[in-house]
């Protein structure tokens, strides 16, 4: 395991010099108003840590808590020179097994960067070329004279992101946990065909589920037969005309408007909320994140680090494979999660591909909720109607 740890350490360092970004340290322009990242090869932070027992002793009884000591994070220094944006930690379990945790800044990275780095990083420690690698530029800026007439306005997105910033959001002081549940391929597609809207629609795979976790979360936290504010947040490269292996953070969020007059039945509120995520996923097109992006560049406000306290957020995060970042021929990553820190307000759900086992359609859900509202989501009838597995449940 040392030379093992040791090839790892290496690899890392050969890694880095393809993602100058990552090495950096941030700084403020000369104006003094806006981020930048100086190149100044300063490195990443690297932890190392030991665990008792085995990997698989450890996956069998795990829970938020103890998987979050996996990640190793410092809030920003008061001079952010000195502060690396980017943290690795390597924890190694006494009786076999490794654990490799990854953190960094939302300013510089998404999940989909996060997930393109790890990738690099085991082509590199197997000897490979890396296949995806990064591509660092600013995002694109629209064309004049390129306005397409028939788009429709952005207002609503841009409100929203003006009211957000525009809220004061605290970290809330209640308990909360994190539960993983796994669907395999059928019964994502049960899902999918109990969702249908219309004789011809066909949801996605993050659709239904999202819609049904909106619809099930709203539930138990007792909104009648409506359903909770929430709105998702999604990928935008494809959107963009970006490569996907353009790194920088690409995660846009759009609030979700439901009918206020809520739904009768346990099906009927599924497909009606699986039909608003599937109305608000086809207005977010490249004009509007484009009219976005550049109110973003214009405006006075200063964004807030915390996306959103008043609204259920719910992660989009299919078009990634973690489990293609293989470290050592024959064994593949047995489980890979990911969390959107700090947490504030409502809840998050992320939607995220789960191993090659269960099929092309098989997700894993993981959901954030007070420790009350999780043990009830776990014993949920309608989710527990689809026979997922709960890989990470709640202590109760």
């Amino acid at each position: 395991m040392d030379k093992f740890k040791l090839n790892l350490e290496i690899s890392l360092s050969e890694v880095l010099t393809c993602f100058s970004i990552v090495t950096g340290r941030l700084v403020k322009d000369k104006k003094g108003e806006k981020w930048i990242v100086k190149c100044n090869d300063a490195g990443v932070r690297m932890v190392g840590a030991k665990l008792k027992g085995s990997l698989d002793g450890w996956l069998d009884k795990v829970d938020s808590d103890k998987e979050l000591n996996l990640i190793y994070w410092e809030d920003m220094f008061h001079k952010p020179y000195f502060w690396s944006t980017f943290y690795v930690q390597i924890a190694e379990f006494e009786e076999g097994g490794l654990a490799i945790g990854l953190s960094c800044f939302h300013l510089l990275a998404d999940p989909s960067c996060a997930t393109m780095f790890i990738k690099a990083w085991a082509d590199i420690t197997l000897g490979r070329k890396i296949m995806t690698p990064p591509l660092c530029h600013p995002l694109p800026s629209r064309r004049l004279g390129n306005h397409n007439s028939s788009h429709r306005s952005s207002t609503d997105l841009i409100n929203y992101y003006k009211s957000t910033i525009e809220t004061r959001n605290v970290v809330s002081a209640t308990r909360h946990t994190t539960i993983s549940f796994r669907f395999t391929d059928p019964m994502v597609r049960a899902c999918i065909t109990m969702a249908r809207t219309t004789s011809l629609s066909v949801a996605t795979p993050f659709q239904a589920l999202a819609g049904l976790f909106w619809a099930r979360i709203s539930k138990i936290k007792g909104n009648g037969n409506g359903l909770i504010d929430m709105c998702i947040g999604l990928d935008m490269r494809k959107v963009l005309g970006l490569d996907e292996d353009f790194f920088g953070n690409c995660m846009v969020y759009n609030k979700v408007h439901s009918d206020s007059g809520g739904y009768d039945g346990k099906f009927k509120k599924l497909s009606g909320a699986v039909r608003a995520i599937e109305k608000e996923m086809e207005k977010m097109d490249n004009e509007g994140i484009m009219e976005l992006i550049e109110w973003l560049e214009n405006n006075e406000y200063k964004p807030s680090p915390l996306m959103n306290g008043r609204d259920l957020i719910c992660f989009n995060l299919e078009g990634i494979d973690p489990y293609l970042a293989t470290f050592e021929e024959g064994y593949d990553p047995l489980r890979v999660s990911y969390y959107v820190e700090p947490f504030v307000g409502v809840g998050h759900v992320l939607v995220l591909p789960s191993s090659s086992g269960g099929g092309a359609m098989s997700r894993v859900v993981m959901v954030m909720l007070s420790e009350m509202e999780a043990v009830k989501l776990c014993k949920d009838d309608f989710i527990l109607s689809f026979s997922p597995s709960i890989l990470m449940g709640t202590k109760n």
